[in-house]
Formats: C-alpha cells, sequence, structure tokens
C-alpha cells in the first residue's frame, strides 16, 4: 500500500510547495474552528506525533527512506507545517488581538490620528485613532484603539479641518460600542475582523471636533492617496470619477451604494477591489513600456540585457502602486505573483506555475495568518488557481497552441478563451462567495467578457495617460473618454443585474460543504493527468448538499429585537416575515440573506395569520407535520407575571428581548436576554428541532464576550387589568402590571 502510494505521487505530478501551502493554510483554520486552548494544543501534538510516526516507521538512512522518499517527505513536512499553521495565527491573535470595551459608552476622547478614510458616498470621514481608556475592571486607563465615524454635517460648510490627518491631535466626544459579533449564524463577524485589527471600540461622533494638533506636513503615502483620489474625482464626474479614484488609489469610499449594488450583482465588483487584474496591468505597461524606450538606445542594449533592466522598472511600479492603493491583502498578493512572474521571465523559466501561487500565499499567510478564513484570500487564491489549472491542461493547451489562420480566428479563440476561463472562475468562486456572502450573481461571466478588457485596455491606461498629460495641461480630452468608458462599465453592471436571475440566494450552507467544495477544487488544481478528475466527487456531493440546504424557519437577532419568519408566499415563493419593521438596511439585509429570500420582508402585523399587540405577536407554524406556536416579544409594555407565564405554557417558542421570569416555562425554547446572551444569534429549523447559534462557532477566542447574566431582583405581582379577559396568550399580548422586561438595577 505505501509502494502504491509513493507511486501515485511520482505519477501524479506530486509538487510539494502547493500542499505545504493548503497544509498551513488548514492549520490557519484549524485554529479558527477548534474552541478551546487545550484543543488547538491536542491539534499541534497530532502534527507532531504525525513527524515522529513517520521517523519511526522509516528511519533515517533506512532502504524505506531511499524508496518511498516522496511518501515520507510528504508526511513529515505536513506534520511540522500543520502544527506551524495553528501556532502561527495563535500567536498573531495573542500579539495583535485588542480586547473591546465592557460596554456602550458615551466619552470624551482625546488622542492621536492613525488613519483617516474619506467616505463622501456616506457623507461621513473614518478615523483611527489612539486614545487612552479606562481597562475592563478597573480605573486606570489605557491605550487603546479606537474607530470613530465623523457625519460631515458635524464639521460644518468648511468641512474636515486642515491638518485633520495621520498624526494630528484631536478632541471629540463619542459614543461608543464594543465591535458587534454576528447578528445571526453565518453573519459578518465585525467582532473577530476588529481583534485582527487591534480596535477596542467603534462609534459615532457626538458634537464638534476639536483639532488639538494638526499633523505634520509630510504625513507618507496616505497624504498623497487622499489627494489623487480627491484630484481624480475632481477630474471625473459622478459615478466614473469614484471609480477612477479607486482605480487610482484604491479609494472606494466615493461609490454611491446603487453602483455598488449592480457591480456585487453583475458580478464585476473584483474590477473594484485592487488586485490582480489592476497590479498586472500595471506592472505590464510599466514592463513593455521600458523594454521598448530602452530597446532604442543601442548602446544600452548590446550591454545589458533589457528583460532584466525592464523586470526591474515594472517590479517597482507595481511595489508603488501596492503601495499607493492601500497595500490590502489582494493587492499584496498580487504583487508578490507579478513579481515571481518578472523573476521568471528574466530567468527564462515558465512564469504561470503553481509553485508561484504557492509562494504568494504563504507569504501572506505568515503575515496575515487570519486572512485564510476571510473571502478577500479565499476568492483571490481560487480564481488564480482556477486560471492556472485551466491554462495547463491539455485540451486548453492544444486549442491555444500556435498555428496559421487568419487574425480573425485567432482573436475568436482568444475571445472563446476569455469567456470560459470566465465561467470557469465564476464556478471556482461561487462556493465561497455562497458561504460568505449568501448570494452570487449568475451572468459574470458573460458581463466580464465585455468588463475586463474594458478596465485593463481602455480605462486604466488612460487614466495614467491623463495624469501624464495634465503635466502639461493637455489631459481634459482624455478625462472625457476615461468618463464615457467607465460610464459603460457601469452601463454593463446596471444592465446585466438588472436582468431576470441575475442572482441567486442561497441560506447559509454549512463549513462541511465549503471544506468539501475546497477539497475538490485543490485536488482538481493541483494532481495532472486523469487522476485530477477524482476531484469532481466531492464537488458533485457538495452541490447536492447546497441543494439540499434546508431554509431556517425562524431567525432571532442577538439581541431578541429582530426576528425572521420564513412562511410560503402567495406564488409558492419562501416568504420573510419581519417581528418589526426596521429602518437598518444591515439588519434586513442579513434576515434576507441567511434566510435566501429575495423579496423585501413584510411586517408581521400586516400577516393575516399573526395577532399582534403592543406587547407580544403570537402565530402558528406547521412544520415537521405538527403545529408550532410562537410568542414573539415586540416591546417593553407591563405584562402580569401570571397571565405571561401561563401564556408562555401554551407556546412552543418564546422570543423576547427582555429578562423573562423563572415562572415563563415555553415547551420548547426560551429565547429571552438571558438565554440570548449567551447564545448570540439563532438559526432555528423547527422540522429537524435543531438550533444553530452564534456561540457554537465563537469557542474561547479573545473576541467573543459573554456578558453576565447578573441576578434579578425581585419584583411585584400585580393584578390582571380588567380589559385582558380571553386566552391567557391574550392577556399576555395585551400587557398590563408586571413590567417582566425590567432588568435588575445596575443592568443597561
Amino acid at each position: 500500500m505505501l509502494d502504491g502510494a509513493e507511486r501515485f505521487l511520482g505519477e501524479a505530478g506530486f509538487d510539494r510547495a502547493p500542499w505545504l501551502a493548503v497544509v498551513f493554510a488548514l492549520g490557519i483554520i484549524t485554529w479558527f474552528v477548534l474552541p478551546e486552548a487545550s484543543h488547538w494544543i491536542a491539534a499541534m501534538a497530532l502534527g507532531a506525533a504525525l513527524v515522529l510516526a513517520t521517523l519511526a516507521v522509516w528511519p533515517m538512512g533506512s532502504i524505506a527512506d531511499e524508496t518511498r522518499a516522496n511518501l515520507r517527505l510528504a508526511l513529515i513536512l505536513c506534520g511540522l507545517v500543520f502544527a506551524g499553521g495553528i501556532a502561527t495565527v495563535w500567536a498573531r491573535s495573542a500579539i495583535v488581538g485588542a480586547t473591546p470595551i465592557a460596554g456602550p459608552v458615551v466619552a470624551l476622547l482625546q488622542g492621536r490620528v492613525l488613519a483617516r478614510e474619506d467616505q463622501p458616498a456616506d457623507e461621513r470621514l473614518r478615523l483611527t485613532l489612539a486614545v487612552r481608556l479606562p481597562a475592563e475592571g478597573t480605573e486606570s486607563a489605557t491605550a487603546r484603539k479606537v474607530r470613530v465615524n465623523v457625519p460631515l454635517a458635524a464639521l460644518g460648510e468648511r468641512g474636515a479641518p486642515a491638518g485633520l490627518a495621520e498624526g494630528a491631535m484631536v478632541r471629540l466626544r463619542a459614543r461608543l460600542m464594543p465591535p458587534a459579533s454576528p447578528m445571526l449564524p453565518g453573519s459578518y463577524d465585525f467582532a473577530r475582523a476588529a481583534w485582527f485589527k487591534g480596535l477596542a471600540a467603534t462609534g459615532t461622533m457626538v458634537g464638534p471636533l476639536t483639532l488639538v494638533r494638526p499633523a505634520p506636513e509630510d504625513t507618507g503615502i496616505a497624504s498623497v492617496q487622499r489627494w489623487l483620489s480627491a484630484y481624480m474625482r475632481g477630474r471625473v464626474e459622478g459615478s466614473p470619477g469614484a471609480i477612477a479614484a479607486a482605480f487610482a488609489s484604491g479609494d472606494r469610499g466615493g461609490i454611491a451604494e446603487a453602483d455598488e449594488v449592480a457591480m456585487r450583482d453583475s458580478g464585476l465588483t473584483h474590477l473594484l477591489s485592487i488586485s490582480g487584474l489592476h497590479v498586472s496591468a500595471v506592472i505590464a505597461a510599466a514592463y513593455f513600456a521600458a523594454l521598448r524606450l530602452l530597446a532604442l538606445w543601442p548602446a544600452l542594449a548590446l550591454r545589458v540585457r533589457l528583460p532584466v533592466v525592464a523586470a526591474g522598472i515594472g517590479a517597482l511600479a507595481g511595489i508603488g502602486y501596492t503601495l499607493l492603493t492601500g497595500a490590502e491583502v489582494p493587492t499584496v498578493r498580487s504583487c508578490i505573483a507579478a513579481l515571481l512572474v518578472l523573476g521568471a521571465l528574466a530567468l527564462g523559466r515558465d512564469a504561470l506555475s503553481l509553485r508561484m501561487v504557492a509562494v504568494a500565499a504563504g507569504f501572506v499567510l505568515l503575515l496575515w495568518p487570519e486572512s485564510a478564513i476571510g473571502p478577500s484570500f479565499q476568492m483571490s487564491f481560487a480564481a488564480v488557481l482556477a486560471i492556472i489549472a485551466l491554462s495547463n491542461s491539455a485540451p486548453v493547451r492544444a486549442f491555444l497552441a500556435p498555428r496559421e489562420e487568419p487574425w480573425l480566428a485567432r482573436t475568436g479563440r482568444q475571445v472563446v478563451m476569455l469567456f470560459v476561463t470566465g465561467v470557469v472562475i465564476e464556478l471556482a468562486l461561487m462556493p465561497i462567495v455562497l458561504f460568505h456572502f449568501h448570494r452570487a450573481g449568475m451572468y459574470g461571466a458573460v458581463a466580464n467578457v465585455i468588463a475586463i478588457p474594458l478596465v485593463t485596455f481602455v480605462s486604466m491606461p488612460l487614466i495614467a495617460l491623463g495624469l501624464f498629460l495634465d503635466l502639461v495641461g493637455l489631459g481634459g480630452p482624455v478625462w472625457w473618454l476615461v468618463e464615457r468608458s467607465l460610464s459603460l462599465l457601469l452601463a454593463i453592471a446596471h444592465v446585466t443585474a438588472g436582468q431576470a436571475g441575475a442572482v441567486t440566494l442561497m441560506p447559509q450552507i454549512s463549513g462541511f460543504v465549503v471544506g468539501l467544495f475546497a477539497a475538490g477544487g485543490l485536488w482538481l488544481a493541483l494532481w495532472r493527468g486523469p487522476v485530477r478528475l477524482a476531484g469532481l466527487v466531492p464537488v458533485t456531493v457538495a452541490s447536492v448538499m447546497v441543494a439540499l440546504t434546508p431554509i431556517p424557519d425562524l431567525l432571532v437577532a442577538g439581541d431578541g429585537q429582530q426576528v425572521g419568519i420564513t412562511v410560503p408566499g402567495p406564488d409558492g415563493s419562501r416568504q420573510l416575515l419581519s417581528l418589526r419593521d426596521s429602518r437598518s438596511s444591515y439588519t434586513r439585509d442579513n434576515l434576507m440573506e441567511i434566510a435566501g429570500v429575495a423579496a423585501e420582508p413584510v411586517p408581521l402585523t400586516d400577516w393575516d395569520g399573526a395577532h399582534c399587540s403592543s406587547a407580544f405577536c403570537t402565530l402558528i407554524l406547521n412544520r415537521g407535520g405538527r403545529d408550532w406556536v410562537l410568542l414573539l416579544g415586540r416591546g417593553r409594555e407591563q405584562v402580569e407575571e401570571r397571565a405571561l407565564a401561563a401564556a408562555c405554557a401554551e407556546a412552543d417558542v418564546i422570543v423576547s428581548e427582555r429578562f423573562l421570569p423563572r415562572s415563563c416555562r415555553p415547551r420548547w425554547l426560551k429565547a429571552d436576554r438571558r438565554y440570548l446572551r449567551q447564545s448570540g444569534g439563532l438559526s432555528i429549523d423547527l422540522a429537524s428541532q435543531t438550533i444553530t447559534t452564534v456561540s457554537a462557532g465563537q469557542g474561547s477566542h479573545g473576541w467573543w464576550r459573554i456578558e453576565d447574566n447578573r441576578p434579578r431582583r425581585a419584583l411585584p405581582a400585580t393584578a390582571i387589568s380588567p380589559d385582558t379577559k380571553g386566552s391567557n396568550l391574550g392577556q399576555a399580548q395585551h400587557g398590563g402590571g408586571l413590567d417582566a422586561a425590567r432588568p435588575p438595577q445596575g443592568v443597561p
């Protein structure tokens, strides 16, 4: 069996570098999945045990060491790298993690500006400040990093004061909150992202802003980035100008929400994030321009290898562009990969290889191991792997092989290949997109056939030409062309997103399903020959599991105030009912995405099957062959305790933002404030009687905070109001005596 494994590794094109990057990422993901420190230590010990077992089976210098070298070395390295992945992310968490503040607070802050982000589309500035705040449980102040949104209206007509930049000292009053945990299972975990950014709190400024000390005149590349962004918006008006600013400086704060939604739903949002496409275009332009210009100098061309010099110039251009656009993870990854390509071209090696991707991935994961669980890293490397695996496949090599043919036929084959590449990338990214965002654009491959060449060969070169011609005051006509090209890009996005079936919504799929997709995709990409087709098996199984993903019946936010109920709609599709008609687009979008429902939620008070008062709503759902009685709190009206207890006894599920008395005992689930503080948001499937909680995926990681449930003081009972006659549920809905939602003194 071992000899067979060794032959398989030799015949299937085993390359250690890509697989070691995969195992390193697997170790990092394992740290996030396992809940406790004891589990992390056990997982690291498992990797070490694999190394020791391998050395015990194949001692150094043995015959087996020579005949099974690939297998022996693979097992040793995988064990070490897996344990190293866990240790790396654990160390990163301990070094940069910031303990969040204990609770909401309004505080007068004075501190130094670490970062400033302009967001004109949202009419605000976003400042990251270094301030001193009291540590939890003590009165001594400690240095904390907080992020504060500053409304532009609060700055007056003059806007931000001169000198408000990195290094400035400011004073302001802000309402601060600890970074928010996921609203629902599967929602975005801002608390985790803030932990690795070192943010202890976020909030909004209330009152005026005072500039205590302006920033130094030379604030570095951030000031250049802001200047360039403002310059681009000044040269190109409206939404095209905001996109031009994003291409030139990485600043997406000026893009209108409607345009961002259209780009997302059309599968073009990757064009707004500075990544491989943009970095490659800049480096390629610098490389070929330098190569052609230097070739005009015969004395240099005869004495120096021009490709090496041009590669150096292209590398400098790529590094400068990466720094200018904010050095986000996709940009850094793309820059590293492009530098490796330049090195391969200079050395005459194969530029497009899996080892290049492995080195870039390893570099990013060493510096930012937390990016392994983020959509940016996953989508970026999945797309690159898909491109390389497709380009290296035998059918594609045969299809693109040089041949004697008219230029029209050659161009046609390239267009067909561009479309096929787009389809393959969409398929590779769809599981990741559905897992993180619960929605995927279906026509992205078609839109990208036009949009990618438009951005790469028209918009970005025109932006560079416009900046160059502005040095002599001749850039006006070029900026007009830039505006037309970017208006065309937006038109493509809006038309594509507006088509029927352009977006597919999917309820939260499990991490196991995504793991199957990842395993199958990696098997397809990293092996060669017919053996790679075995990767289709886990992909097929995962696809079936996605199709069978159940839609949750009940979604409960962690504060108990927002509840979504899925019911059959009039046309047979699913419809979402909301307990409260929230004005927050964030709340509404979370409920719709996790439920996999595209239509706007219907207020529960407008649904015929619900009976609502100022205190509670009741409704009955038939799931799993039985009726479920739901009692949902919707206010803080006083409720007589005995009536509430009797109503709870008639209900299967009760959800409330209040602290409910112990006498309230529903038949199956009591999700009051005490319960939700421990569990976080809930996703409930009544048919299978399963409850998925936010806390189940958090463990003891530092960013997950469970509030203490302090004992409640005793509250006196009061008489039932004379007009509350009827059923116990009706009495509880009407309310009229005991404030069952009132927490003990001192609890906010």
